[in-house]
């Protein structure tokens, strides 16, 4: 089981931005028929979390680059529908040059990721309360009870409420 962030390139609202979030559960459930379980995520303006188990022999690492990779395709397609050309000028800005060679034209997405491995209940459950508490810290405020907060599993745990996200409680996993 791993806790995973993956943040947005220079801390940019671009989950936000392009209302991102349904792209995000697409790639949940693409991720959850590859053999990987979402047993927590919280999906914020510029970051995203995850407490996803994966299969032997499969790479967390290849799972959450392919998932920035393809996020980012659109984020780009969603910003140049709305004419957003700040953003795109921003996210242009932040391609490397070996980047750039090899035809990136736009960084939406801090290029490493932080993957921590959780080595017993008690970390998974730290992790998903700091996860779940993200919408309601005083950084972000953007709801007053976690368990409203539309893009979290808060609510998968404290009610057993589903919504867009292939939730697999971290239970079952564990105990499989």
């Amino acid at each position: 089981m791993f806790f995973c962030t993956f943040t947005c390139w220079n801390w940019l609202r671009l989950i936000e931005a392009t209302a991102l979030y349904d792209r995000i559960y697409n790639w949940m459930h693409l991720a959850h028929a590859k053999g990987f379980r979402i047993a927590g995520y919280v999906i914020m303006p510029n970051h995203v979390h995850l407490m996803v188990w994966a299969p032997e022999g499969a790479s967390i690492n290849a799972l959450l680059s392919n998932a920035k990779r393809f996020l980012t395709y659109d984020i780009i397609g969603r910003l140049q529908q709305q004419g957003n050309t700040s953003l795109l000028k921003e996210l242009s800005q932040g391609v490397r040059t070996d980047d750039a060679r090899r035809g990136q034209k736009h960084r939406g997405f801090a290029t490493s990721s932080d993957i921590r491995e959780c080595f017993d209940e008690a970390m998974i459950e730290q992790k998903l309360d700091y996860m779940h508490g993200n919408p309601v810290s005083d950084h972000w405020s953007l709801v007053e009870n976690c368990l409203d907060y539309p893009h979290s599993s808060a609510a998968f745990y404290a009610r057993m409420v589903i919504n867009s996200a292939p939730l697999v409680h971290y239970h079952e996993i564990m105990d499989a």
